[in-house]
């Protein structure tokens, strides 16, 4: 089964900078989108960026120009730079993806990983 693991989170003042990390691990698998999402506590879980099989992104107009999503070449891994982080980008973030996985036969999945915490203080 298709497992995510999400890294990089921590504490950090205004202004500074992160880089989140999420890898995809399983036996035989093909992803063909990530997305990074983010819970602010007691909130609603919304999307951040997102990045296609072909390497399209997307993002939400709050982190537009701060924020950039990237995959590696065996495209198991995506990341998520952040910038100029401001104190509302507090919350924890998830990774999510979607594919297909060979157990016997192919089959869809869509997964996430466990969350981390990013604390930006003022």
């Amino acid at each position: 089964q298709v497992q995510l693991v999400e890294s990089g989170g921590g504490l950090v003042q205004a202004g500074g900078s992160l880089r989140l990390s999420c890898a995809a691990s399983g036996s035989r698998f093909s992803i063909d989108a990530i997305g990074w999402y983010r819970q602010p506590q007691g909130k609603q879980r919304e999307l951040v960026a997102g990045i296609s099989s072909g390497g399209s992104t997307n993002y939400a107009d709050s982190v537009k120009g701060r924020f950039t999503i990237s995959r590696d070449n065996a495209k198991t891994t995506a990341y998520l730079q952040m910038n100029s982080l401001k104190p509302e980008d507090t919350a924890v973030y998830f990774c999510n993806a979607n594919g297909m996985e060979l157990r016997g036969s192919w089959y869809g999945f869509d997964v996430w990983g466990q969350g981390t915490q990013v604390t930006v203080s003022s």
